[in-house]
């Protein structure tokens, strides 16, 4: 059952239903899922079938993603449901709405996620404007956080994620938590319609953590939440102490969050390498 302390939703970050099922028999909860093209690729059906030496038409793939979607949100009708565009360094943001709008039709709790780059952006400023509910992915600075807040101005709570990527800050040796405490300390400026979604969660104190300093959401792998469940769900209080160990901390800046989100220094290399990493999966399913 949900612990009373619990204040930050939980989702998982998978693109098995079987996982989906298993995590909400031992949480005895579930407030959403964030899905991607990496996720989708490493679902059991689609490695049986690539195994056997049978790749997607781009129609077949699109397909299996929704039938997943559609299957995970029975699962959870009232949990936002994370859906990611295909976007390489050469998708314009119109293609990336076009392909957004399509999405969203998909279930009634989708959140499109849109990577944070200029044409991501883009997108996610008419996608807003148009309706859409937006999960802005692959963000790894504050000036990117400033960027989603901006773009997405106007937009109701609960209608825009921002998913600080802290494990991939981790593995090029710098304190990916700092990023989530320093966007949350930069939030406080505003007007809270953007949500703090801390995402590439790797490790059982990077879930804990992110639950003391108040992030609004954490999405989890099923390894993550399994060992939650097993040291019975605790909600850290004011006394817990995260060990970063050898990591380099990433000190607060003082970003404004009243500029037009073109003029923030938005580019960040491991943004562009994770775009290039989803694309590969999903291409990869593809013959």
């Amino acid at each position: 059952m949900r612990p009373d302390k619990l204040k930050t939703k939980i989702f998982l970050d998978g693109g098995d239903p079987e996982e989906t099922r298993e995590i909400i028999k031992l949480l005895g909860f579930l407030d959403g899922q964030t899905t991607n093209p990496t996720l989708i690729s490493k679902n059991p059906v689609v490695r049986q079938r690539l195994e056997a030496g049978k790749k997607f038409t781009i129609e077949d793939a699109f397909r299996f993603y929704r039938s997943t979607v559609e299957e995970i949100s029975a699962l959870i009708p009232h949990g936002s449901i994370s859906i990611e565009v295909y976007a390489d360094h050469s998708t314009s943001a119109k293609e990336m709405l076009r392909q957004g709008k399509d999405m969203f039709s998909w279930i009634p709790t989708a959140h499109i996620k849109f990577p944070t780059s200029k044409e991501g952006l883009r997108a996610a400023e008419q996608a807003v404007k148009d309706g859409m509910h937006v999960n802005m992915t692959l963000c790894f600075s504050q000036e990117q956080a400033a960027a989603v807040y901006a773009a997405t101005r106007g937009a109701k709570k609960g209608n825009v994620f921002v998913s600080p990527f802290i494990g991939r800050l981790d593995d090029r040796g710098e304190d990916g938590m700092d990023l989530i405490s320093n966007i949350l300390r930069m939030y406080q400026k505003g007007d809270s319609h953007v949500e703090v979604l801390t995402a590439s969660v790797r490790k059982i104190d990077h879930l804990l953590y992110a639950l003391k300093v108040g992030s609004d959401i954490v999405t989890a792998p099923f390894k993550v939440l399994k060992e939650w469940t097993e040291k019975g769900l605790p909600v850290p209080g004011d006394d817990y102490i995260y060990h970063g160990g050898n990591l380099k901390p990433i000190p607060f800046k003082d970003v404004a969050l009243a500029d037009n989100w073109q003029e923030y220094d938005i580019y960040h290399e491991l943004t562009d390498k994770g775009m290039q990493q989803f694309s590969a999966d999903w291409d990869s399913l593809v013959g």
